[in-house]
């Protein structure tokens, strides 16, 4: 169980009374979508609807809602001047008092969220490996840091699923579909090996190698030569490329998750509805 979802069944599992907060209809512009949902107890919080005014108002109902005894209220505000925000859109939202079947439901909202998160394999426990997986343990993904030397993954203080693995291709080859990778390995060969390996599955949301322009003019001919001309038009290397000449893993992580994160959360991903987002607004 990861951390956000004990976070969540601690939550739920305490008796307290709560409400249900959900965002039940947007009219122009707001910081969250239709289905949206956090829940509020008298000293407790868990998610968000998008935060600022709004949010204040909500967590306010909700605990006068608590302290009334009243079973449900909805609410019809403007995003605007009127409360102090300039999204300019209008929401309307409906708070319920939770009974324990709700409590029970909810939670079974969160581990269906979970059980959809995107894999993100970090191939390699190298610096930059390491560094990453610090940052991926925050995020509403399932990470997983592989590596052929149990020394390496033993640096790795992150909550994340930690492999080794002798033949770490066999991971890609095994990974579901829409995951991510990030090959950083200590070896140039096995990097290439791997990064093409993710390629060539076809269904990697992401798929990055740590490098060069010349590495990855490197890699286009060995594909060519070993891969049967395998294309690598999806790959991004150098991963983490910006106007930033700092080197340093922490700095180097921090840019390459903002890529992989980017690639999972748009297109069809982004579109499939609330269950995801009720996990990284859990992180927040």
């Amino acid at each position: 169980m990861s951390a956000l979802l004990t976070h969540a069944a601690d939550f739920f599992d305490t008796g307290n009374p709560a409400i249900r907060v959900a965002l039940t209809r947007v009219r122009g512009s707001s910081p969250r979508g239709v289905g949206t949902e956090m829940f509020v107890t008298a000293s407790g919080l868990l998610g968000t609807i998008g935060g600022g005014r709004l949010e204040h108002i909500a967590i306010d109902e909700a605990r006068t809602l608590l302290a009334e005894g009243m079973l449900s209220r909805w609410l019809d505000l403007p995003l605007g001047p009127e409360i102090g925000q300039c999204c300019g859109g209008r929401v309307e939202l409906h708070l319920t008092r939770m009974s324990r079947k709700d409590r029970r439901d909810a939670l079974d909202r969160f581990k269906d969220a979970e059980e959809q998160q995107p894999h993100v394999y970090i191939m390699g426990a190298g610096h930059v490996g390491r560094a990453l997986a610090n940052l991926m343990q925050h995020a509403p993904v399932h990470c997983v840091l592989v590596d052929m030397r149990e020394g390496e993954l033993a640096q790795s203080t992150a909550a994340v699923d930690k492999r080794r693995s002798a033949i770490p291709e066999v991971d890609i080859y095994k990974a579901p579909p829409g995951s991510a990778f990030v090959v950083a390995t200590h070896d140039h060969g096995l990097d290439f090996l791997l990064a093409s390996a993710a390629l060539e599955i076809g269904h990697a949301a992401y798929v990055g190698m740590i490098g060069s322009a010349t590495k990855r003019a490197r890699l286009r001919s060995w594909c060519e030569s070993h891969c049967d001309g395998l294309s690598i038009d999806g790959l991004t290397c150098p991963i983490g490329a910006t106007a930033s000449r700092d080197k340093r893993p922490e700095i180097i992580a921090a840019f390459v998750a903002a890529e992989v994160l980017t690639a999972l959360t748009t297109g069809s991903r982004a579109s499939s509805g609330n269950r995801e987002a009720v996990l990284l607004e859990a992180a927040q």
